[in-house]
């Protein structure tokens, strides 16, 4: 359970620092005070998207911060941290999974977002991505907002809720990735299919190619060291001529070289020592220079008498030049390329050209695989098939019964399953199943069923979303549930049973509501008000609990729009005494 929040220049609240309790808690304020800019904090710290747009007008970045308490920590021998496949199914074992330590079974999150846009996210003192810290917080927080009764009219949407009640989500997550595997394996058989059609005359062209390219003999770095030689051969004259000109400045004529001027400097040097012992330091360093110039003066020389031209040479090396220039111009990206790519499309030609060569053995093999895989999808299908039967009828016996107490006691409502459409020799399977799923409601007497997603009414959508969460709590780790407007088109008696069941919920967890409803709102065992108004010039939200009269007079205005009225007052203190 959430245990405090500290938010910082998030929206319109500039600093707010709020301490949550256990049971129920009811989060009330005027229309458009911000009850939704909390919801959207803690939406932000739970791994949420974000942008710019979330900090406070005026500052460069916003953060918000929680404790969560974990409960107590149960063992599962099932689990270990050493095995590669390890899939966590609570909080503690996803921390242990990723090295995180918790103090006292709490764990504290951090998130900030820049002006840039940039976000930063921290479990304890360790940070994290975006996607671990929503991977992690999925199992502290589970949030129902407005978008979830939307979901409820995407029939796609169901097969999830029924999936969840039966506790086979795991087991359909390895259906579907079965499912993919031999999908995969029959576009690989197409494609092999496909080949083999002009599979002759690609085959041909690949063998031309390898014979072309092998015939060459080609090496790697071979064009880079035939440009250097090219240069080297083609500038003969200008080369052999630079030299002859650096050997008599070493040589000299009439001992004015490098070479035997060093030599009288370093006689002279080696005098000047006996007479001073101080330049013995620059003798040394003259004595290094002129050994290294005489060896350089005499591999300059060496070099010079090895120097020919060979005409011949300079040929081979250009009819070589052309032959790489027109296999690059063949195999390779361009004519610049490195001779390596040449050499890739060799390698890679042959791969394909022995892909080619066992085309028909690959085909049956594939065949054999996609067979024995094909009896292991509709074997998993079917075992999931019979699963989701089974549960269906207990799904919908457990939601009639929470919507018998949320005032639609006459409500019908089937978890519809049929078999997705059959080819006249095979059972038809998608990805998550041979089902097709979808809730039928009826909610009034003599009414058939229909689908919810055409027929239900906003309040009527609210209360089997509440109904699907408390059944799927019964399952369910996670310590906190929130409802973001929960209360959308009902009102009297309705508000009233729904204020009763969130009470009855909390009971085993911590329960976090939105509300405008004081029929709700009186069953709270906490209740914080959120205000805004203008302080410094600029607006801002607050978020305080409140008790005592207070609290009265926020449920006063919450029955009649008026908080002083002496009836208002009265018939809050009343509701408060009777419900609370």
């Amino acid at each position: 359970m959430i245990e405090d929040l500290s938010i910082k220049d998030f929206a319109l609240i500039d600093n707010a620092s709020i301490e949550f309790k256990k049971g129920f808690t009811v989060l009330s304020g005027e229309t458009g005070a911000g009850k939704s800019l909390l919801i959207g904090a803690l939406t932000f710290l739970l791994g949420g998207k974000s942008d710019a747009g979330q900090i406070r007008p005026g500052s460069k970045e916003a953060s918000v911060s929680g404790t969560f308490y974990l409960g107590e920590r149960k063992s599962n021998p099932k689990f270990s941290v050493d095995d590669e496949d390890a899939e966590p199914s609570n909080a503690y074992e996803w921390l242990d999974l990723h090295g995180i330590s918790c103090e006292d079974d709490r764990i504290l999150l951090r998130r900030l977002i820049r002006s840039s846009g940039t976000t930063k996210n921290w479990i304890g003192d360790t940070a994290v991505t975006r996607p671990e810290l929503s991977e992690f917080c999925s199992f502290l927080v589970d949030i129902h907002g407005q978008h979830e009764h939307q979901n409820l009219m995407k029939v796609s949407e169901h097969r999830k809720y029924l999936d969840s009640y039966a506790g086979i989500v795991d087991l359909v997550g390895d259906f579907t990735r079965l499912y993919s595997s031999l999908s995969e394996k029959k576009r690989a058989l197409e494609t092999l299919v496909s080949d083999s059609r002009d599979r002759s005359q690609r085959m041909e062209l690949l063998n031309f190619a390898i014979k072309e390219i092998t015939d060459a003999k080609l090496k790697k770095g071979e064009d880079r060291e035939l440009l250097e030689e090219e240069t080297k051969l083609s500038s003969f004259e200008k080369l052999y001529s630079e030299i002859q000109i650096l050997n008599a400045c070493f040589s000299g004529a009439e001992g004015e070289g490098i070479v035997p001027l060093l030599k009288k400097a370093r006689a002279a040097s080696s005098h000047s020592v006996s007479f001073d012992k101080s330049l013995d330091d620059l003798n040394q360093r003259l004595d290094a220079a002129f050994y290294e110039l005489s060896d350089i003066a005499d591999e300059y020389l060496s070099y010079e008498r090895g120097l020919f031209f060979d005409p011949e040479r300079l040929a081979q090396v250009q009819d070589r030049q052309t032959l790489i220039y027109n296999l690059k111009k063949k195999y390779a990206s361009s004519v610049n390329a490195p001779v390596e790519e040449v050499l890739d499309y060799l390698d890679d030609a042959q791969k394909k050209l022995a892909e080619l060569d066992c085309s028909e053995e690959s085909q049956e093999s594939l065949r054999k695989e996609i067979a024995a895989l094909e009896r292991q999808v509709y074997d998993q299908a079917k075992k999931i098939s019979l699963l989701r039967k089974e549960a269906a009828e207990k799904m919908a016996a457990s939601v009639m019964e929470v919507l018998s107490n949320l005032g639609m006691a006459n409500t019908r409502f089937q978890v519809k399953l049929t078999d997705k459409e059959e080819t006249e020799t095979l059972q038809r399977i998608g990805p998550y199943g041979m089902d097709d799923i979808e809730f039928l409601i009826s909610a009034n007497p003599g009414q058939p069923l229909q689908p919810l997603a055409k027929i239900a009414s906003g309040g009527e959508l609210s209360r089997v979303m509440l109904s699907l969460k408390t059944i799927l709590a019964d399952s369910d780790s996670v310590g906190t549930m929130i409802f973001d407007e929960i209360d959308t088109g009902i009102g009297g008696e309705v508000a009233v049973s729904i204020g009763s069941h969130l009470k009855k919920l909390a009971e085993g967890r911590q329960v976090l509501c939105i509300t405008h409803l004081a029929s709700i709102a009186v069953y709270a065992d906490n209740q914080i008000k959120i205000s805004k108004g203008v302080f410094d010039g600029s607006t801002k939200t607050s978020a305080v609990e409140i008790d005592g009269e207070v609290r009265v007079a926020e449920i006063a205005r919450m029955l009649s729009g008026d908080a002083q009225s002496a009836a208002s007052l009265e018939h809050a203190r009343a509701m408060l005494e009777k419900f609370s």
